[in-house]
């Protein structure tokens, strides 16, 4: 007899739309329909849908919701098109502070398979939002969610609702949990195209896969933007279905933004953090600090947090609190400066990634140091 396992086929964190801080304005919705792209790490039989209304203070009414395999941009390939219940039912009203999970749909979905999900607001509603994914949503009047493409519809780089898709496998799959900052949200590489850092690990993983759990602006230490590293951990890695081991990138917001973490600070932190990790049972794999000395923007701390970003990459790469350490930093610091990125791999920011940047930020992963369910 056959076992059905649900694991975390994609993820998705998102960010209170109520901050004061943001990288990105949220977006109210009163009768619309919001259809976003999303792309499975891994298949499976049948899937479901993870929506949230975990910062919200009213009720969040879904009025109707679908999902199909994307054929390009906001189109689908119309035969795929399978309607998203809720108990049964075609809407749902979401407590304030709760998430709910969607009956499973039988639409079959192969590693990396992009999905549109197509969700109709009918009432009034500010949802809480990925601020940088790296990826389109179409946003049209009225309940489209059953259109073959989009019409006369806003396309905006942001994602919203969603926080994550299972998949239903019939063997153990692990699931590595890429849990940090912009450096695996993919800030900086190509929109729309798949070339974060994670996507980029994703080829390289014989089994399993990872799943993207990188906020943008997100510290470890103290909230900022989305809730910090520490806070979120039990929700964000050891609730994800399948999880096998966690991949922790960390340490540059803490640095610049809203003040300085001494180093004595980030490095409890991080120990706090893979100390968690153990207590679950799980094996965590940590990046150093990547270089920042070019970083563009004003009122950044960036003189003030390259001397600690030295002193605890230093720390990081003898500790032995973390199963592996993987020196990112070293792959992508210029030699002739190491407080900066290597201009090949700079997206043009001085503190972000490119997507040649990305592919070198995963190819210093070790993967031997993995579990062997991954190799």
């Amino acid at each position: 007899m056959t076992i059905e396992r649900w694991v975390a086929g994609f993820r998705a964190p998102l960010v209170n739309p109520a901050e004061e801080i943001k990288l990105a304005e949220p977006r109210a919705f009163a009768g619309e329909t919001v259809r976003q792209v999303v792309r499975v790490a891994g298949g499976g039989s049948r899937l479901r849908v993870h929506l949230t209304n975990r910062y919200g203070t009213d009720e969040l009414v879904i009025g109707a919701a679908r999902i199909a395999v994307r054929k390009t941009g906001g189109e689908i390939v119309p035969e795929t098109d399978t309607a998203v219940r809720f108990a049964g039912s075609a809407s749902i009203r979401i407590p304030a502070g709760a998430d709910i999970v969607s009956d499973p749909v039988d639409l079959a979905v192969e590693e990396g398979t992009e999905l549109a999900l197509s969700v109709y607001l009918p009432e009034p509603a500010l949802p809480a939002f990925a601020q940088f994914p790296v990826d389109s949503s179409w946003i049209s009047a009225g309940d489209r969610t059953g259109d073959a493409a989009p019409s006369d519809a806003e396309e905006t780089a942001a994602r919203f609702l969603l926080t994550g898709i299972d998949v239903a496998v019939d063997s153990e799959v692990p699931v590595l949990v890429a849990f940090g900052d912009s450096w695996f949200e993919g800030f900086g590489s190509t929109h729309g195209a798949n070339r974060r850092s994670v996507d980029v690990l994703n080829q390289r993983l014989a089994t399993g896969w990872a799943v993207n759990q990188g906020i943008g602006g997100n510290r470890l230490l103290t909230d900022e933007i989305g809730e910090h590293g520490l806070a979120r951990f039990e929700r964000d890695v050891p609730s994800v279905p399948g999880v096998a081991a966690v991949w922790a990138n960390f340490g540059i917001n803490d640095l610049i933004l809203a003040g300085t973490a001494t180093a004595g600070a980030l490095i409890a932190g991080f120990t706090a953090l893979a100390e968690r990790a153990h207590a679950a049972g799980l094996p965590i794999y940590a990046n150093t600090i990547g270089p920042f000395g070019g970083a563009i923007y004003p009122g950044l701390a960036v003189a003030e947090g390259i001397p600690v970003r030295r002193a605890v990459n230093e720390w990081l790469r003898t500790t032995t609190v973390f199963d592996a350490v993987f020196d990112v930093a070293a792959a992508v610091e210029n030699p002739a400066d190491p407080d900066f990125i290597r201009p090949e791999f700079d997206s043009g920011d001085g503190m972000h990634l490119n997507d040649d940047g990305a592919r070198a930020m995963a190819e210093a992963v070790d993967l031997t140091a993995l579990p062997p369910a991954f190799r």
